[in-house]
This record gives structure tokens, sequence and C-alpha cells, in this order.
């Protein structure tokens, strides 16, 4: 408590800083919700946890600061838990500390046909599922990438007009590999991990269209996951591309959304005989119409190497209820369903499992 008051009473000063310092501007949110977690089928065998019944009492505090510095150039960054689950904490007797950090800041300019930005940049993962499929190819629904990387990259991204579009090109660093540089395929002189993402968002009518490639530049450590949803580390260091595209088309008071992404890989991990082999796909459609939301995730990766093939489904379903709005901020209550089916097959055998999270959300936005 002692450090949110420290940042807070920071904030302050520097938003009330002297004519010629850039304006500071605050906003946030703060919320707390109970959740209830059920497993079903196999779901023992198919995580690193004990899958029993849970329910759980969680808060977060996030913090956003945006500067306008003039002739575009701007700062924006967002504090909050840098634990898992998106800042999410559980309540543990009272003795829980909520430590609060940068999560993630970057700096840049915005111009009429160009833009450009450096930093910890936020990935928007939640509706762009092309990271999840790229980081954890055996398991990449419910957005893993927002909730356990926290939805952010180092990196560098350029936006410039092309057309009736915008095309996008970001470089970012995925690990830091302090080993020796390798012979093996894809260490490079660089030995880090890069990635690079290019994208094309155009309407077309009343359509948006956004295509877009993802590809691992040099050696990079993945992330894969027992099917329930817990990190491991992948197998290596490999280098997968992965392409795709997101489209968007209004129907009347709705709005319906569609992606469709494959990614594939076929490495030997430096210094091993590790074969790494795989490829896979993530179907999604989303509908929002009012105050809800629903999607639903379809994915099928098949391990080549070791012969096993991954199935997940996954359904999020949100009703959002306005208690209170003005130009300040608001509150709302928000019952959540949350719905994990996986199944995993070596030829020989299969085990199922699923997970069910039932939440319910308040939050105060300011």
């Amino acid at each position: 408590m002692k450090k949110m008051l420290s940042l807070a009473a920071m904030f302050a000063v520097l938003a009330y800083a002297s004519p010629a310092s850039a304006e500071l501007k605050l906003s946030g949110d703060a919320g707390v919700r109970l959740r209830d977690v059920s497993y079903f089928g196999d779901a023992d065998q198919m995580t690193a946890r004990e899958a029993d019944d849970d329910l759980l009492f969680q808060y977060r505090v996030r913090l956003n600061a945006a500067a306008d510095l003039g002739e575009g150039y701007f700062f924006k960054a967002m504090i909050t838990n840098e634990t898992l689950a998106g800042g999410w904490t559980t309540s543990n007797n009272g003795l829980n500390e909520f430590d609060l950090t940068v999560s993630n800041f970057y700096f840049g300019r915005m111009q009429e046909n160009c833009h450009w930005a450096v930093g910890r940049l936020p990935l928007n993962s939640l509706n762009n599922p092309i990271f999840d499929l790229t980081l954890y190819p055996a398991q990449p629904l419910e957005s893993p990438v927002a909730f356990l990387n926290m939805d952010r990259v180092l990196g560098a991204n350029y936006g410039v007009k092309l057309g009736d579009g915008m095309l996008n090109a970001t470089l970012c660093a995925l690990d830091n590999d302090f080993n020796d540089d390798t012979n093996a395929e894809g260490d490079g002189l660089l030995n880090d991990g890069y990635a690079f993402l290019l994208n094309y968002k155009v309407n077309v009518g009343d359509i948006t269209i956004e295509p877009q490639i993802l590809t691992v530049l040099t050696n990079a450590n993945l992330f894969t996951q027992d099917i329930m949803g817990y990190p491991g580390l992948f197998a290596g260091k490999v280098t997968p591309y992965t392409f795709g595209a997101l489209v968007g088309v209004p129907a009347g008071d709705a709005k319906l959304s569609f992606g469709a992404f494959y990614t594939a890989c076929d490495d030997t991990t430096p210094n091993t005989n590790i074969k790494v082999d795989y490829s896979g796909y993530l179907f999604r459609v989303k509908g929002e119409i009012g105050n809800f939301m629903a999607w639903y995730d379809f994915n099928r990766t098949n391990d080549d190497a070791k012969d096993v093939d991954y199935t997940n489904h996954f359904v999020w379903a949100q009703y959002k209820i306005p208690v209170y709005s003005s130009a300040a901020g608001s509150v709302t209550i928000q019952p959540t369903l949350r719905y994990l089916a996986s199944k995993i097959d070596d030829g020989s055998s299969d085990v199922t499992g699923s997970r069910l999270r039932s939440e319910l959300w308040a939050t105060v936005t300011f």
C-alpha cells in the first residue's frame, strides 16, 4: 500500500508540473473478481499442477500514464503487478503483497501518414492470437501471451500509410542468450532471439481486413504449456513462422470478426540432435452486440517429431453490466465464462480434459 501511495503522489506531482513540462494524463482501472475453477475428464494427467476445484478471490490495479510532448511526440506507460495472470493477484490470508512495476512503456511520434514507437510495446494479443500460436504452439488458447507474458514485448514499430491502408512493421526481442554463438542454423551473429511482425490493415467497404506474418529470425526459446495452461520451456531454440489474417464484418447492431492462422517449424535445436518438427492452425470466431461479447477458438497442432497431436477448443463469454458512468469514470459488473477443452493423442491412446472458469468481475475505471 505504501508503494501504491508513493506512486500516486509521484504522478500527482508530475501531472501538475510547470507549464514548460509535458502534461501527464493519468487513467486506469481497479477490479476485484471471484473465480471458481472446475476440472473435468483427465485433467489430472494434463497439468503440472494438481487439477482440483478451487474458489479464488483476486484483485488488480492498473495505472496508465500518457504525455503529449508536442509535434506528434508522445510517451505512454502502464503500471501494474508483474505477476502471472495479467496482473491479477490471489488473496492469501492477507499476507501477499501487491507490488506495482512498469509493465509496458513506449515513446514515439504520430504523424499524418506515418508513425514510430520504441519500448516495451503492448501486443493487443486478446484480439490478435498470432503471438499465442507462435510462442505456445501446443496450446495457444485462452490468450497465454496476455496472461502469462503480460501482453508486451521489447521492440520497435514503424507504420506508414500505403494505399488505402496502414502497413506496420515491428522488430522485437523475444529472449537474451548470453552463451557463445554456435554454428547452428539460425544462430547467426546475434545469438539472441529476434522476431519480425509485418501486418497491413485496410478497409474494403465496411469490411476490415488485416493480413499478417510473424517470423522468428534467430533461434529463440519458445514456450509450450501442458494442456491445462501452465508454462514450461519448449525443447530448445527454434525459428518458426506464422501467418494469417483477421477480418471484421459489421452485421446490423452486431460486430463479427474472424481469424485464421497457421504456424510451422522444422528445426534441429543447436548443439543437440533434438528434432523439432510441428505445424498447427488456429481459427477464431468472435461476436459483439451491445454489452455482450463471446468468441470461440479452435486449434490443432501436429508434432511430427514425436508423433503427437494436440487439439484444443476454447470459449470466452462475458456480459458487462453498467452500474455507474460519468465523464470521470465508470463502475461495471461483468459475469464471465472461460471454458477450455483439450486432447492429446499419441496414436495409441488419447487423454482428454477440460477446465471451466466462472468469474464475476467488479471494475472501476477512472
